[in-house]
């Protein structure tokens, strides 16, 4: 969960169900009309992650060398991928065959006929190896049906980075498993420690996927949640009021100049040149702390999540390819999928790009690759263990109505999220107070949990 989009793909409110296709995986070429390989091509539209550009380069010389498919790439920003992924794929346009989807919108699609199930695809490709995907990413590409509708191209959680180098001088030491007490105590401590350095780096930036995600993982662990188990909005409880009000005065006090306007792109940049002490975001981004040229490689340690009432808080988040349920190439576009998710294109991009660039987090085998476990032995074994011990279904300390750690598993999260964001930003901003803010966002979060009540 990097940079989610800060804009609503509305379209996705307006969705009819529809029935699951599901097309055998094919050994050889499939027959005109079929949907299958005889074009040999796929579509493919994906955000552009550096992890996603950096298969576009290895596509052609690789996958299409192999097997005669060529792929057509079409590469958006972040929120302009999402509004043409939910166009498409909601109007069954079937311009694009795959799509970067993530374990927020893959549910929701399949259970609104968008996508095709991968089920046979997999039972029919042994060199895939589907159980060595971790199983909190199998359990999140899973539709209510029980049927697998997606495989993840890199998997992460969330956890706190921090400058091994600057608590040493402060004669300070992380905790294995720090509280957000603990480290709202060393970001005070390490504020100032060096020229322009900040204590902390927090997400201020409007956006269901930037602000919302990691202040979401403390409300959790605070004891608070955005609907109780019976839709009833809490964000007026004291729980989430004692965790947003945490958050805005850690950043207030300790945490990076132009707060409102930070996400996870500037916290990276304020970490990489040495302006913060920490930062709690993605464990994606480790590989760009970790790799080669980066001015902080191998002064960065790794904990996990801070908490506070609960024994884990990282967030569950993946991006994931997903075949839209029109697509005229579904075999074809499954051949790809498989090699961009296999084993061998995490040891290609590992020879050609570097090992700290592995899309990671996603399969058991990465974690006993030598070259991987050494070139990112630093947050290797932090980010398996965030993953393992997500818990989507139950992050908090009461039941909720939807799955989701950092989200709120509706479709309605999208316009509801960004419209909390705004107003918790504005917060951090010095704009309104956490009461004004909070005020505001419980009046739009009511008016979604009514559409649930007694669902």
């Amino acid at each position: 969960m990097r940079t989610q989009s800060r804009r609503t793909p509305r379209v996705l409110l307006a969705a009819a169900a529809a029935g699951t296709l599901v097309s055998p995986l094919l050994t050889g070429c499939a027959g005109a009309g079929g949907g299958g390989s005889s074009a040999h091509s796929v579509n493919v539209l994906m955000v552009n992650n550096p992890q996603m550009v950096e298969l576009q380069k290895l596509t052609a010389a690789h996958f299409t060398k192999e097997t005669g498919i060529k792929v057509n790439f079409t590469v958006l920003p972040e929120n302009d991928v999402r509004d043409k992924i939910s166009q498409d794929f909601a109007n069954q346009a079937g311009q694009y065959d795959v799509a970067t989807l993530s374990n927020y919108e893959i549910p929701i699609y399949a259970k609104n006929g968008w996508l095709h199930d991968v089920d046979s695809y997999v039972k029919g490709d042994s060199g895939f190896d589907q159980q060595d995907i971790l199983p909190p990413m199998r359990q999140a590409l899973t539709g209510a049906d029980g049927k697998l509708y997606g495989e993840p191209f890199y998997g992460e959680s969330s956890f706190l980075m921090y400058r091994k180098d600057v608590l040493e001088k402060k004669g300070l030491k992380m905790p294995a498993h720090p509280t957000w007490k603990q480290v709202a105590d060393i970001a005070a401590k390490t504020d100032g420690a060096e020229s322009g350095m900040k204590g902390i780096c927090l997400r201020g930036l409007p956006g269901w996927g930037e602000v919302i995600a990691p202040l979401t993982t403390v409300v959790n662990t605070f004891g608070g949640t955005w609907f109780d188990k019976d839709w009833k909005a809490r964000l007026d409880s004291p729980e989430f009021k004692k965790a947003v009000q945490f958050y805005v005065d850690l950043i207030h006090k300790h945490g990076e100049s132009g707060a409102a306007q930070s996400g996870y792109a500037e916290c990276l940049n304020n970490m990489t040149q040495g302006k913060t002490a920490m930062w709690y975001d993605a464990t994606a981004g480790a590989g760009s702390l970790e790799a080669a040229g980066s001015p902080v490689k191998g002064k960065i340690g790794y904990a996990p999540a801070p908490v506070d009432r609960t024994k884990s808080s990282g967030w569950l988040y993946t991006w994931a390819w997903g075949i839209q349920k029109a697509s005229k190439h579904p075999d074809d576009a499954w051949k790809f999928i498989s090699w961009a998710s296999g084993k061998g294109y995490e040891n290609l991009v590992g020879k050609t790009a570097g090992w700290a660039n592995v899309p990671a987090g996603k399969r058991a085998s990465t974690y006993d690759i030598p070259e991987y476990t050494k070139e990112a032995g630093a947050f290797a074994d932090v980010t398996r263990d965030a993953i393992a011990d997500a818990r989507p279904q139950d992050p908090g300390v009461q039941p909720r109505p939807a799955p989701g750690i950092q989200f709120v598993g509706i479709p309605e999260f999208t316009d509801l999220g960004t419209k909390v964001a705004q107003e918790i930003s504005s917060a951090i901003a010095g704009r309104e107070s956490v009461d004004s803010a909070l005020k505001k966002s419980q009046q739009y979060a009511e008016t979604v949990g009514k559409k649930y009540e007694g669902s």
